[in-house]
């Protein structure tokens, strides 16, 4: 049987004050501020599937917020789940903003402060779950709450539905159903956590491989600048050394070495270059952002196994009808398919 609270009953000027004990007792210690002039009203009925609650909430515009102090008062840890029946709201937490709507799910952590917004008279669907029961990271947890989920949202398509079925008829189910329907809850619920989860991941990974590009292509347009270095770069693109380092962790090659090897790989093709006038090696170095011809020289062999003069050398003798180099005397340049 469903525990019922309500205002319909109580004196207008007792209303607020009965209104805050009620959702505060049902749910968690939260403080409730009315938004309109008139006499506030509200109701709650609360249901109990195993170790899920399941509340629905009608009451007139109003703003809830749960502090660091109420949350020490009560610090029992639950995850809730909210799906917003009628009206709209807005949710604050962990630094985000959900804007939630009519048929939007959305998730919050009792342990950690946060804020709603009821602009208008409203009816929403509350599912509390102790986190103990979840088994799911903390870490993971936070991808979801404070964030909105709707029914053309992956898995939101077939958890909304369920959920606002579940709340409609949570009454009827002997203790044994209930136990098994609460089980189900958490098996979605912690699917969806996991859904969320990776396409954070992959957003992220997406991100990482678009700004490895704008590197790539940064260095690309600025080989001939002597100072272009992973510090100039990070100042250019707007974004920290430590996490550039960190974007090219997965790329095979440090972006110091990209540079120089993207330096070293058009030396060499300039210097290889048949027929007309070709420059004198420092002259090439020099238009490739080397400033220092015993650097040049060195790196150049190192990659290429042998001096800049004899690159060249060997290249002319090709024009001439000599032999061609062996495959071991080109260089293999990391990251020279991606420019």
């Amino acid at each position: 049987m469903s525990l019922l609270l309500t205002t319909a009953s109580v004196p207008d000027r007792d209303k607020v004050a009965y209104w805050n004990d009620a959702v505060s007792r049902t749910l968690v210690p939260m403080t409730v501020v009315p938004q309109g002039d008139g006499p506030f009203e509200g109701r709650i009925a609360t249901d109990r599937l195993g170790y899920l609650q399941v509340s629905t909430m009608e009451a007139d515009a109003n703003r809830i917020s749960r502090t660091p102090t109420l949350i020490a008062r009560s610090p029992a840890g639950f995850v809730a789940i909210g799906v917003q029946v009628s009206g709209t709201a807005t949710l604050l937490q962990d630094g985000r903003r959900a804007e939630v709507s009519e048929g939007d799910l959305v998730v919050y952590d009792t342990t950690r402060p946060y804020f709603f917004d009821y602009p208008q008279r409203f009816s929403t669907h509350v599912f509390q779950l102790p986190r103990r029961v979840l088994g799911v990271p903390e870490a993971d947890i936070r991808q979801v709450t404070g964030t909105t989920i709707g029914t053309g949202d992956g898995l939101g398509s077939m958890l909304v539905p369920f959920l606002a079925a579940l709340a409609a008829s949570a009454h009827a189910y002997s203790p044994a159903v209930a136990s098994r329907l609460a089980g189900n809850v958490v098996d979605l619920f912690s699917t969806l956590v996991a859904e969320r989860t990776n396409q954070v991941a992959l957003e992220a990974d997406n991100a990482r491989a678009h700004l490895a590009l704008q590197v790539r292509g940064h260095i690309n347009e600025n080989l001939g600048d002597p100072g272009l270095s992973p510090e100039s770069i990070a100042r250019a693109l707007r974004i920290s050394l430590r996490y550039l380092h960190r974007v090219f962790e997965g790329e095979g090659i440090t972006v110091g070495r990209l540079i120089q090897y993207r330096r070293l790989e058009e030396c060499g093709r300039e210097l290889a270059r048949r027929g007309g006038t070709v420059p004198t090696v420092s002259v090439v170095a020099q238009r490739w952002g080397f400033v220092n011809p015993a650097h040049f020289s060195r790196a150049f062999r190192a990659v290429y196994g042998m001096s800049p003069r004899e690159w060249r050398g060997l290249r002319a003798d090709e024009v001439e009808g000599g032999p061609a180099p062996d495959s071991s005397s080109r260089a293999r340049v990391p990251g020279a398919d991606q420019r």
